[in-house]
């Protein structure tokens, strides 16, 4: 027989202590009733009751605040009916004299215990209440008829207590228990402070490897001198060597610290301690520094073992940098104070390693990184090409693939992306591929789920005019033209005009052959000429400008700025950079700027606009150059909606830069 369901949204918990308050909140009212109601007696009008009083039918009252409480004469006693008796002896034999005298008895009981019941209820509705009335008479009417009468204040400690205080504040207790049970495991007051650190990778069988750590072979060489510690500590510490306490794992988002760290557990096979920084954080004061005891005192008692924090820059940020408290209690603070102090009182020889990771180094507190504590950095870098087709590697190993799968050009093509955008774009692969009923998946199915990473979904349902696509194609074509014919450039691989994501609706994709590290002035000014390419194109072809070139422009702006105010290439100020380290950008992304003067704001302003009109220039030179070139490659991007590059070649030539 199936379990009973619970209501929808309810669970069979939450539905039981539901069940259990509504039995509680029963009980309370049903105590009420039974000590504070009274007894229960008739409640009698007050009309009736002056009528009682006038017929003399009332012995005593009691007079209270609230109520009357009176007492009925008592009625004239009945005589008591004959019994059966006893027949006398006459004709009848011993035994049935017998058995007639035992009825007798049986009957009689019986007719006496009736009449002690009678005479009880009785006596019980003799008594009666009155909710009184302001009836100045009442007293001299009860005089008249000589009923007896007293006045009484009656104590209502006992019911004031329970309806102000005990009833509402415990509804609202019980209410609030009732919601933190749904939110959590009990009131959360009460579990302040007693969430321990979890430990992960117990199980020998579920530990993460150095091998399936890809794209980030110079973070493991690095990290494997703390699984050889772990492993073998007297090889180090003959030497007098100390093992670093703390490694901060420092790089962007995704590119995979948290698994390098499991990957040093798994290698060294010990414990894992894992926690977050958020998870320090609370709103009552002392809980963080509470946890960060718990998580050593824990990690002490299974040494050898790693501690991991994620997150780190949520409880380690700078506290120069907060301000002053202003007569509050900073509990980050408080919390990172003790983790300052925990990671100077426990010895490294003692077999537990501190690992820490965050992609905002700039912002912590300069007392985490010094000597002894967080005392050695290693960038998990985004990977390079050769690191990135490893990353392929290791997500497609599971996924059935088609013959034509090039992983060495999906390598190419994702210039930039960290591990874990390249394992979305696998995933979107082998979803695109289900969807098309593939029995494997193509090339094709990685190429669409690229451009739906890097573009968004393609926007069937958005119909644009044919004057409008063909402004998008003209713009497109510009792009792809100045692309194609400027030096140094990346090669373009295909162009598009069908609209993708929230405001894209058009698209051109250039992969580089191979990473680049360094970046000449020469090649950032083509790139600042190929973005202003497709408004170039417009204005040439057309005769007017629209508003699709708002992200080219922005984009070419921040090309520019960077140029001269970080990388010194300004020619009116050269080798000046206003780049600062120290001082974070908006939420941490890129670095701060240092203080100018208005003079050099003006300087700069001029300049950039300067290089804006001397690209758009360029461009638009070489697209007059190149006009046959770019009608036909216009028509032939209206016809087929997508170019390849392949299809680029047919219509532009060998590509000579």
């Amino acid at each position: 027989m199936p379990p009973a369901a619970t209501p929808p949204g309810l669970p069979g918990r939450a539905g039981f202590s539901l069940v259990y308050y509504f039995l509680v909140f029963g009980t309370i009212f049903a105590l009420n009733y039974w000590l504070f109601s009274g007894p229960g007696v008739a409640k009698v009008p007050y009309s009736a009751f002056l009528e009682r009083v006038e017929a003399g039918r009332v012995a005593e009252v009691v007079i209270t605040e609230d109520v009357i409480y009176g007492l009925s004469k008592a009625a004239k006693p009945a005589k008591p009916a004959a019994g059966p008796g006893i027949d006398p002896p006459g004709e009848h034999t011993p035994w049935r004299l017998e058995w007639d005298r035992l009825k007798g008895w049986v009957a009689g009981f019986d007719a006496k215990l009736e009449a002690e019941q009678a005479k009880a209820v009785a006596e019980r509705k003799r008594h009666f209440t009155v909710t009184p009335l302001p009836d100045a008479a009442l007293i001299p009417l009860l005089q008249k008829h000589g009923v007896q009468f007293q006045g009484r204040i009656e104590s209502k400690w006992a019911s004031n207590l329970f309806w102000n205080w005990v009833l509402p504040f415990g509804a609202l207790f019980l209410l609030w228990g009732f919601l933190m049970r749904r939110m959590g495991k009990g009131p959360a007051a009460l579990s302040m402070g007693r969430k321990q650190p979890k430990i992960v990778e117990v199980d020998p069988e579920n530990r993460v490897r150095f091998a399936e750590i890809a794209g980030a072979d110079e973070a493991v060489e690095e990290v494997r001198e703390v699984v050889a510690f772990l492993k073998e500590p007297a090889q180090f510490t003959r030497l007098g060597a100390k093992l670093p306490k703390g490694v901060l794992l420092v790089g962007p988002p995704g590119t995979g610290k948290t698994l390098l760290a499991r990957a040093v557990a798994g290698e060294a096979e010990v414990p894992f301690f894992a926690m977050s920084g958020s998870d320090f954080v609370e709103m009552f004061v002392g809980v963080g520094a509470s946890r960060v005891r718990q998580l050593f005192e824990a990690a002490k008692a299974k040494a050898p073992c790693i501690i991991f924090i994620d997150e780190l820059d949520a409880i380690g940020k700078s506290r120069a940098a907060q301000g002053a408290a202003m007569g509050g209690y900073d509990e980050r603070e408080n919390t990172l104070n003790q983790l300052l102090v925990e990671m100077d009182g426990f010895d490294s020889r003692a077999g537990v390693v501190l690992m820490a990771a965050t992609n905002r180094p700039e912002v912590l507190d300069k007392a985490l990184l010094r000597p002894g504590r967080f005392d050695r950095q290693v960038l998990v870098d985004r990977p390079h090409r050769e690191g990135r087709r490893a990353i392929f590697a290791v997500h497609v190993r599971e996924l059935i693939l088609a013959e034509d799968v090039d992983l060495d050009r999906l390598a190419a093509e994702t210039a930039g992306f960290a591990g874990a955008e390249i394992a979305n774009l696998c995933n979107e692969a082998a979803l695109l591929a289900s969807r098309r009923d593939r029995e494997r998946i193509a090339m094709a199915d990685f190429q669409d789920a690229f451009e739906r990473v890097i573009g968004g979904l393609e926007k069937k349902g958005k119909v644009l005019s044919e004057a409008d696509r063909r402004r998008v194609a003209i713009h497109e074509s510009g792009h792809a033209l100045v692309g194609w014919f400027t030096p140094g450039q990346d090669p373009v691989q295909k162009i598009s005009i069908v609209p993708r994501g929230h405001a894209a609706l058009g698209y051109t994709l250039q992969f580089p052959v191979e990473d680049h590290l360094l970046l000449l002035r020469s090649e950032l000014e083509g790139r600042v000429r190929v973005l202003l390419g497709g408004r170039a194109a417009e204005e040439l072809v057309l005769g007017e400008i629209s508003t699709g070139a708002s992200d080219d422009l922005e984009k070419a702006s921040r090309l520019l700025r960077e140029m001269l105010g970080v990388h010194g290439m300004s020619q009116q100020l050269p080798n000046f950079s206003l780049a600062d380290s120290t001082s974070p950008g908006f939420l941490g992304q890129g670095a701060g700027r240092a203080a100018y003067s208005e003079e050099t704001a003006r300087v700069l302003d001029a300049e950039l606009l300067e290089a804006l009109r001397s690209a758009y220039e360029a461009a638009a030179k070489l697209l007059a150059e190149k006009r046959d070139l770019l009608d036909r490659l216009a028509d032939r991007l209206l016809e087929a909606e997508k170019l390849e590059h392949e299809d680029l070649v047919e219509v532009l030539g060998a590509r000579t830069g």
